[in-house]
């Protein structure tokens, strides 16, 4: 697969909007300051989109050219339960996240973040099954040298598997999928989980937790959020860097930490007010880098 490579330099970005085509997005980040942005594919409200022409894969990498902005990633949509016990609902969901992946190999795009769904009334250890076999089905069905899949961390909020580091790695140890299956680590969902970043002290331990059951170097991309809620609160509700719950030390903590320097961080930050250049400076600042020209 043909595609912009993450790099040290190309470390900082957003999800952007696709309004008007692919393409867009890319433009707007540009403007607002990335070096790098997330996108849906499609409707995260749908099922499914329409087929993606030649035409629109062409506007979209051509963006990216003359732009100099890669698109880093896409996440899949908020329909997909990949541990769902409705038999119906669980194949949508697989066959979804396929065409998520196939969809984004076509646009070059290296990652697809997805979340890791909700065991419903069932344990969390039957839920975990149901969504190893999700995974395993999706890499099945999508080009073996086509985008990465990347388990995102979750709040646990609604049930949702994925809240503790012991569901990563007994997905990733289940799979075996080597380079293709790796994590998205989600500041505001893991401290929403429990665990605390807020110190050198706390973020050394929580790190060693997270590398001794998973391993730092699979964490391919963060998302870097803030928290609107408590540490422990099961609630995922992200903030504007700095001015939430988890604060700006923490992220002075995870963007200098050199174990995680290959890993690019991109927003899902509040928008409103036109944040997305204060919250970009903000993350430039806690690692300790010159803000962009825009």
């Amino acid at each position: 697969m043909t595609s912009v490579p993450p790099t040290p330099a190309l470390r900082f970005g957003a999800h952007m909007p696709t309004a008007g085509g692919l393409h867009n997005a890319i433009l707007s980040g540009k403007t607002v300051g990335c070096e790098v942005v997330q996108v849906f594919t499609k409707s995260p409200q749908q099922w499914k989109a329409r087929e993606l022409t030649d035409a629109q894969v062409e506007l979209f990498l051509q963006a990216q050219k003359d732009t100099g902005v890669p698109c880093l990633s896409s996440h899949d949509t908020y329909l997909i339960n990949p541990a769902a016990a409705d038999a119906e609902l669980l194949q949508k969901s697989r066959e979804a996240l396929a065409d998520e992946l196939v969809r984004s190999s076509r646009l070059r795009i290296p990652y697809v973040v997805m979340h890791q769904g909700a065991c419903g009334p069932a344990s969390e250890e039957e839920a975990l099954g149901r969504l190893i076999d999700s995974v395993k089905y999706a890499l099945d069905h999508a080009p073996d040298d086509g985008s990465t899949l990347l388990l995102e961390t979750t709040a646990g909020q609604g049930k949702c598997l994925g809240y503790r580091f012991e569901h990563l790695a007994q997905v990733l140890d289940a799979v075996g999928a080597g380079d293709r299956l790796g994590i998205c680590l989600d500041t505001c969902h893991i401290f929403a989980a429990g665990y605390d970043i807020r110190t050198p002290e706390t973020y050394a331990a929580t790190m060693a937790e997270l590398d001794k059951l998973v391993g730092l170097r699979r964490i391919r991309m963060v998302h870097a959020n803030d928290s609107k809620r408590e540490l422990g609160s099961r609630v995922d509700r992200h903030d504007a860097i700095g001015q939430g719950h988890i604060g700006a030390e923490a992220f002075r903590l995870l963007l200098t930490d050199a174990r995680l320097a290959h890993a690019p961080a991109i927003l899902e930050t509040p928008k409103e007010g036109d944040m997305d250049p204060i919250n970009l400076a903000a993350l430039r600042t806690a690692a300790g880098v010159p803000s962009a020209a825009l």
